[in-house]
């Protein structure tokens, strides 16, 4: 196609909005305020305040590892990037992973740089590189953010609250999971799934675009890939690439990272198992009184949620097209998938924010038992080095763990074997769980803080400057459809969807105000 039919499209789309349809769009995203629905905001947004001013006064009061270590304004100020990364992180995933059926021509005029940072994403298989280099970068932010602001004790003593509410918000760490789901995960994902142009129209997406490549590219994580290939032939399914099969010198280079990749992961494990049975992991500092097998079992147990959790939400999403007698084929798997998808099917992306919460908390925990609490010089792990101590104390290692067994293994069982993983019963229980917790509007205020930081930046929805799917379609630039995309590696989080489709990541609401699956049936359609 020529650029001067790229901007024909343009104008094609930009005509039909001219009739009085923009207002539409933007009404079809409205939420209807029902008094719970603005409890849950106001409740939400309360908490949230209370948990910044909680994390802040543990940094200023020296409760924080690396405030205690360094200095308190350091932590507030590594702690403020963190999360700033972070909720970019979120939401360019929500944007790239959306964006690869639309047409690139209808937008490289009126988003410059989300045409860039597509043009990257979407050139062979970089997409899949791009979300493998982001899991580890959100695993390491995470441990990051909670050597900033998680406390260091159950001792510690601010803003005098009572010890109940500190068991709460210190001990059980609720804090911490609102202050990081609220400012660093949800907010840019509710916005960057439905303002997919605007959200990654700038160099900082870019930037951070290069960099979860560039990790790829080291072959940190490149076990996976081992993994990948194993579940390809235990499954029978093919690995689909868009890209011709390695040769010569790329195949040698490739699974020479493979091995690296293999010698890094069993050096962490062995470095975290080491430092558990030694007692020198926070875990001995924040809850002395744990036993080191009980750690080590935790560690192994949190793994265990965190990749049901991982998997599951790939499982979900591959099965959300089958009929329904093809979805399960156990008790339990019947169980799963009539909770999952009835009524309008606002469970689906109700789990996910729930899958978040849970998702989060493990994360901490995880951290807390991984990170090492050895002073460089001070019997060192193994003997490394003093520099080698302090480079592993920042959690480099956990990450590592918890990316590739914890996460990404597990993502690429679910998409090889979607039926196994909703047949098991503790899929129910986690779904359950999951749904409780999304309920319970502890996270709501995202909403409120998207519908804020919406306005500030000026985003619009996709479908103001390229329509809906059905107006593409009319224009002759329909979505691309993509195969099955099974037995593929994906990331974690929220997985795209048709752009101008209204869902419940625009915010809570009844079910008078949401008809989900027609509206999936209608964009299905027009693709």
């Amino acid at each position: 196609m020529s650029m001067r039919e790229g901007d024909h499209a343009v104008d094609q789309v930009g005509r039909l909005h001219d009739t009085g349809e923009l207002n539409d769009h933007a009404d079809a995203h409205d939420v209807k305020l029902t008094p719970f629905t603005i409890f849950r905001y106001i409740y939400s947004v309360i908490l949230l305040i209370f948990s910044i001013v909680l994390v802040v006064a543990l940094m200023f009061t020296g409760n924080t590892k690396l405030a205690a270590d360094v200095n308190p304004w350091v932590a507030l100020i590594v702690c403020i990037l963190a999360v700033v990364w972070l909720s970019m992180i979120e939401g360019q995933q929500a944007s790239l992973v959306g964006l690869p059926p639309i047409d690139p021509l209808l937008y490289k005029e009126t988003h410059p740089v989300t045409y860039l940072n597509a043009a990257n994403a979407f050139l062979g298989d970089n997409l899949d590189r791009y979300l493998m280099g982001r899991q580890f970068m959100v695993l390491l932010v995470v441990f990051i953010i909670n050597l900033c602001g998680a406390p260091t004790s159950t001792d510690a003593d601010v803003l005098g609250m009572p010890s109940w509410l500190k068991t709460i918000f210190l001990d059980v760490g609720l804090g911490m999971i609102i202050f990081t789901c609220q400012l660093g995960q949800l907010t840019t994902q509710v916005n960057a799934s439905h303002c997919m142009l605007d959200f990654i129209n700038n160099y900082f997406a870019l930037f951070t675009l290069y960099v979860a490549m560039v990790i790829e590219f080291t072959g940190i994580m490149h076990s996976s890939y081992l993994i990948q290939n194993i579940l390809s032939f235990a499954s029978g399914k093919p690995i689909q690439s868009n890209e011709e099969p390695k040769k010569g010198v790329k195949f040698v280079f490739f699974w020479g990272r493979v091995l690296m990749s293999l010698a890094i992961l069993g050096f962490s494990l062995a470095v975290i198992v080491a430092a558990l049975f030694q007692g020198k992991t926070m875990m001995a500092v924040k809850y002395p009184s744990v036993p080191n097998g009980v750690s080590i079992f935790l560690f192994l147990f949190l793994c265990c949620i965190v990749g049901l959790l991982e998997g599951m939400q790939i499982a979900f999403f591959a099965v959300a097209k089958l009929h329904d007698n093809e979805r399960a084929t156990s008790f339990f798997g019947r169980k799963t998938c009539d909770l999952l998808f009835k009524g309008n099917g606002q469970n689906l992306p109700g789990f996910m924010i729930g899958r978040q919460l849970t998702v989060v908390a493990s994360f901490f925990i995880v951290a807390s038992i991984t990170s090492m609490n050895i002073q460089p010089g001070d019997g060192n792990i193994f003997g490394v080095s003093d520099g080698a101590q302090a480079f592993l104390n920042l959690g480099f290692h956990a990450a590592v763990v918890t990316t590739i067994i914890a996460s990404i293994t597990w993502q690429l069982a679910a998409s090889a074997f979607p039926i196994a993983f909703l047949n098991f019963p503790v899929t129910y229980v986690l779904l359950v769980f999951a749904l409780f917790l999304e309920w319970t509007g502890l996270c709501a205020g995202s909403w409120v803080l998207a519908h804020i930081t919406k306005k500030i930046f000026g985003y619009e929805y996709d479908e103001v400057y390229i329509g809906t799917p059905e107006e593409r379609a009319a224009t002759k630039h329909e979505d691309e459809n993509f195969a099955d995309d099974t037995g593929k590696l994906y990331g974690g989080g929220f997985c795209g969807h048709a752009v101008g489709l209204h869902d419940v990541l625009d915010g809570p609401t009844s079910k008078e105000t949401l008809v989900f699956e027609d509206e999936v049936a209608e964009a299905e359609e027009a693709v």
